[in-house]
């Protein structure tokens, strides 16, 4: 059990927007921050951060507040960032192409060792620095290469056997753009599933409510 095991999600979501924050702060020549201040960027109580930081050992000093280069890195060790996790990722039409090409990968600590596709045409094409592999040579892959987590930018009604062949191959972490639900299938894989649609819908919601 990790000792962070008893850490809302609600906590770690905030994470990452703390570290952009801080990183924009940090940009800027922002040495400290006060905790009332931060909770205004966030758009939380100043209270709010200081439970979210002190779930993480507090890092704030009363009187002076947060070094911002120091949380900064603070918060990217608990993220995990340094780690360069090996990605690979599967479907590259027009978005995964574009997640392909267009995410600093480097920086939210992941590498992206490759693409594949069940397209004929599209294999041997670059996309980024890669060239796009067709998606029989996966097991051949991941038998040479050391695999940390998939990308799945890959139509609902076509990630199933996919997804079986990854799982098989030891795989069980996955960013999942697909719709498929793939905790349903695999209990104990770690996923994060992204929703663009629902994004959409709920602001479509906030300005029907403005």
């Amino acid at each position: 059990m990790s000792k962070n095991d008893n850490i809302s999600m609600s906590v770690i979501r905030r994470l990452p927007r703390y570290y952009r924050f801080l990183t924009e702060l940090n940009e800027q020549g922002v040495d400290r921050i006060s905790s009332n201040k931060l909770a205004e960027i966030m758009n939380v109580t100043a209270s709010q951060v200081r439970q979210d930081l002190n779930c993480f050992g507090g890092f704030g000093q009363q009187g002076y507040g947060y070094s911002v280069s120091q949380l900064k890195e603070e918060i990217k060790g608990i993220l995990g960032l340094n780690h360069g996790y090996q990605a690979i990722l599967l479907g590259v039409g027009n978005f995964g192409s574009a997640v392909a090409k267009h995410l600093d990968f480097h920086k939210l600590g992941f590498e992206l060792i490759a693409c594949f596709d069940n397209d004929s045409k599209k294999v041997g094409l670059p996309v980024g620095n890669l060239t796009i592999s067709d998606e029989s040579e996966l097991e051949g892959f991941c038998a040479s290469h050391h695999v940390d987590t998939a990308i799945l930018c890959i139509p609902k009604e076509n990630v199933e056997a996919p997804l079986d062949r990854l799982y098989r191959l030891g795989i069980k972490s996955f960013w999942n753009f697909s719709h498929y639900d793939i905790s349903t299938r695999y209990h104990d894989a770690v996923v994060e599933n992204v929703h663009l649609s629902d994004n959409l819908m709920t602001l479509c919601y906030r300005m029907t409510n403005l």
